[in-house]
């Protein structure tokens, strides 16, 4: 088969020919332009075109096409025996742990299925037995998917931020009448920023949603973060757009209702349709404000002297309904590094010194398996009932070892 748009067999075409395809078919969101597989994708991609060239791997590698061929590697290069080859470079001594070798392979087996798929190779090469042979075995954890927050670390976090923003809003809501306009502005602002802050603790901490589900995602354009208009207090409830592509409702517990009312009713945001966690970057912020503004015809005199009325540029957002992004994932990494850090509290992880998002859900999930099992549990985390029992494993384990325990004080008691 000629491919149309090169004249060129399927097979003679360079590797890298067919990866903007793929990843677009792989992608999420308009065009396949968005989402963390296509990201992650392309980038290990992107590592087996280098290694295949030549340009990765100890200084005798030369890549995968012949000393004499004057080309790049292309689809007639690839047999099992290249996939075979790749799976030993990524285990080899590179600091790499065993699952995640087995990540990093699994993308490029993708893309290799998709390939017979479309009619670039003739089969599957990098699922053959000789071909993963090399790979190490998988011992079944995900990396940095381990934590969860204890009891005692979510009461210490959680204790943090409501102390820091009970005192910010107490300062605001107190202040003078004939307290300067800017100082009261400044007042407000850190009101805001601490009540921002425990809202969004408690939501990781209590309701398990997953971070991805509930703020702004530069790689998925269908993830922009939960705004005012997703949430019902009165009904206890949040639209989130789940891991499975689809908007569902996720429940909000009792500790999470009374900061959100107060966080809600402190912001007053203009319309229904603002980010419940907009971003407090000051850089983002400013351009936001400035661009908003001159797009409704404001010359740049009157916003400078528009913005030099206001303390921050948030506030002028605020009144002028200027609506600013949702902070992103790796902004709530950032915002729970510096409260954990400033809550002092003591973390002991192999990848993360601080407590992570995730660790939320998992400690909500480790409370719901212990208080009602798993099948309650897996319908509030979103999850299978298997899922959920192979993540928790240890919980059963522990129940079971107490049951034998229990069994063998029971015989030994028995006199002989």
């Amino acid at each position: 088969m000629i491919d149309d748009t090169t004249g060129q067999e399927p097979a003679a075409r360079p590797l890298r020919s067919s990866f903007d395809r793929y990843l677009q078919d792989k992608g999420k969101g308009r065009g396949g332009e968005g989402g963390n597989y296509r990201r992650n994708a392309a980038r290990e991609l992107e590592r087996f075109a280098e290694w295949a060239a030549g340009e990765r791997g100890d200084e005798d590698w030369t890549g995968i096409t012949p000393e004499e061929a004057d080309h790049d590697p292309t689809f007639e290069d690839l047999d099992e025996r290249v996939f075979r080859e790749y799976a030993r470079h990524l285990s080899g001594d590179r600091g790499l742990k065993q699952n995640t070798v087995q990540t990093y392979y699994a993308y490029i087996s993708a893309w290799c299925g998709w390939c017979v798929n479309e009619g670039y190779l003739e089969a599957h090469y990098a699922q053959r037995a000789s071909a993963t042979a090399p790979l190490p075995d998988d011992d079944g954890r995900k990396p940095g998917d381990q934590q969860a927050w204890t009891p005692e670390q979510r009461h210490a976090l959680t204790r943090h931020v409501d102390a820091q923003a009970r005192e910010a809003i107490e300062a605001y809501t107190t202040l003078p009448d004939d307290v300067d306009p800017l100082d009261k502005q400044r007042a407000r602002y850190a009101a805001l920023k601490t009540a921002r802050d425990r809202a969004l603790v408690v939501v990781l901490a209590y309701t398990a949603v997953r971070v991805g589900e509930l703020l702004r995602d530069p790689d998925d354009p269908r993830r922009r973060g939960v705004r005012w208009e997703d949430i019902d207090l009165e009904d206890g409830s949040m639209d989130v757009y789940r891991k499975k592509q689809q908007w569902d409702a996720a429940s909000l517990p009792d500790p999470v209702i009374s900061p959100l009312r107060s966080y809600r009713k402190l912001i007053d945001p203009p319309t229904e349709r603002w980010p419940v966690f907009p971003t407090l970057d000051q850089r983002t912020l400013a351009e936001l404000v400035q661009e908003g503004l001159a797009d409704r015809g404001e010359p740049s005199e009157a916003i400078d002297e528009r913005r030099g009325e206001y303390a921050r540029d948030l506030l002028v957002a605020l009144d002028e309904d200027i609506r600013p992004p949702s902070i992103t994932t790796d902004g709530a990494r950032s915002i729970l590094q510096r409260l954990t850090e400033a809550a002092e509290i003591d973390i002991e992880h192999p990848k993360h010194d601080y407590l992570a998002p995730h660790g939320g859900r998992r400690g909500m999930g480790e409370v719901l398996v212990r208080a009602f099992g798993y099948t309650v549990a897996a319908r509030y985390l979103d999850n299978s009932e298997e899922m959920v029992r192979e993540r928790y494993s240890h919980i059963e384990a522990g129940e079971l070892g107490d049951v034998a325990t229990e069994a063998l004080n029971e015989i030994d008691s028995i006199d002989p």
